[in-house]
């Protein structure tokens, strides 16, 4: 019922302009509607002349992917499949394996895989290339066809094809479908420190968070030493879940700005009265596939210096996108805003920094597995804001405990380097208080 008010809004307010129209306004639309006329003549020829019949509906829609290709790549339109995969981001369920991929050169690459599904389990990583579903050759099909072969009846069985970077030889694995749930947070209690392993940032992420301290005071009985928030190889999700989460740790002060493309076009948002986490020492695990509204969390927190961050570098995605609901199954993804972290840092391009780096040395492949981001990405919104990242302080020694190999952590029961530093951190910062007061 409100787009019909909306259109005529925008009517009226085109037709407002109209008296104050400039020379230069009247070239742009004189350019404009020339662009279009050329437009029109390709799209006709096309339909008259090209080898096989093609219906206009086809037309128009490569017309407006390649419209939104030109621009970034997180613009997009999204019909079908990708509409479908736009509301499972947010709200929905369906039967899988669990994987984010995209598309790279032909080549179905894998972003990430969810926690605790089929493709999770299988030890599926970030970088790898899916060659072959059940023994067929994907190399050259549509995205939305691998996904759509990819996905089916939970129970049914699966066999993929990988190729990893930095391995000799394919890997094989059978999987079982299953029906994939959108769980936003997961929370357990080692060694009396709380783990907030945030998977997505879908509805009711924030209100999650908030159950999953709850949940941790009352299986101890009391508070814990910390919390753990662990946001590696979370590609981002709503942005408002992303505030609200980190309003949970927070008491006051900015969260996060927006800026669209006017200068004066500024959003700011901020905490609310009150801090669930009772100011409890904090860390918060990131790594590439840290993303989004995962930045927002990170680069809060980190501003505020309420948390030590702690894993590898975020993947540097520093822009929102507004999603337009076109009817008919149709969505309109469009980049309309940069964010900034309450100092005033954009990660568009650079990511978080860690505070404390610490690689995941407990996987074997974490050498030679390649890592992208943000800026591989064709086409990426470039950083308005450079920082001069050669000013920080660098500490060039390595810690002796980067040395242990896999099977040598295994063997002392490490198999998670990264979430074993910061358990082990966190012990000495909540035992720290208890220390000080001692007679």
């Amino acid at each position: 019922m409100a787009r019909p008010f909306i259109q005529a809004t925008a009517i009226a307010a085109i037709l407002a302009l109209v008296p104050t129209a400039t020379a230069a306004m009247a070239q742009v639309d004189t350019d404009a509607y020339r662009e279009i006329d050329q437009f029109m003549d390709v799209f006709n020829r096309v339909k008259g002349a090209y080898v096989d019949k093609v219906d206009d509906k086809t037309l128009i829609k490569g017309a407006i992917d390649g419209m939104l290709a030109a621009l970034d790549p997180h613009s997009a339109f999204e019909t079908g499949l990708d509409y479908d995969n736009l509301r499972i981001q947010t709200m929905g369920s369906y039967g899988g394996l669990g994987l984010t991929v995209t598309s790279e050169d032909g080549a179905v690459k894998v972003i990430a895989p969810q926690e605790d599904t089929p493709g999770f389990r299988a030890g599926i990583k970030s970088g790898d290339y899916i060659t072959h579903i059940d023994g067929k050759l994907i190399y050259g099909l549509s995205l939305d066809e691998a996904i759509t072969q990819m996905r089916g009846t939970p129970g049914s069985k699966i066999a993929l094809t990988l190729v990893r970077p930095g391995r000799d030889k394919p890997i094989e694995v059978t999987l079982v479908r299953e029906k994939i749930v959108q769980k936003p947070v997961k929370w357990e209690v080692k060694n009396g420190i709380g783990i907030l392993n945030i998977n997505t940032f879908s509805e009711n992420t924030g209100a999650a968070v908030k159950a999953g301290m709850v949940g941790i005071e009352k299986s101890l009985g009391h508070a814990p030493l910390g919390y753990i928030v662990d946001l590696r190889d979370n590609g981002g999700g709503l942005r408002d879940e992303a505030i609200n989460v980190a309003d949970n740790f927070l008491n006051y002060g900015e969260i996060v700005s927006e800026r669209g493309r006017e200068k004066g076009d500024i959003e700011r948002f901020y905490a609310k009265n009150g801090d669930p986490s009772r100011g409890l020492p904090v860390i918060v695990l990131v790594n590439s596939g840290s993303a989004s509204a995962s930045e927002i969390v990170a680069g809060a927190l980190q501003d505020h210096h309420r948390a030590l961050i702690m894993g590898e570098r975020s993947f540097g995605k520093g822009s929102v996108q507004t999603v337009l609901d076109l009817g008919n199954n149709s969505a309109l993804r469009l980049t309309t805003s940069r964010y900034y972290t309450p100092s005033g840092r954009s990660v568009q391009e650079g990511g978080i920094e860690p505070d404390i780096k610490v690689p995941q040395i407990s996987d074997p492949d974490f050498k030679t597995r390649p890592v992208f981001r943000e800026a591989d990405l064709r086409r990426h919104l470039i950083n308005e804001v450079k920082a001069d990242n050669a000013v920080l302080e660098e500490d060039t020694k390595d810690d002796p405990r980067y040395s242990a190999t896999p099977d040598q952590l295994k063997a002392k029961g490490v198999t998670d380097f990264q979430l074993d530093y910061a358990l082990k951190t966190i012990a000495r910062l909540g035992a720290a208080p208890k220390m000080a007061s001692g007679k």
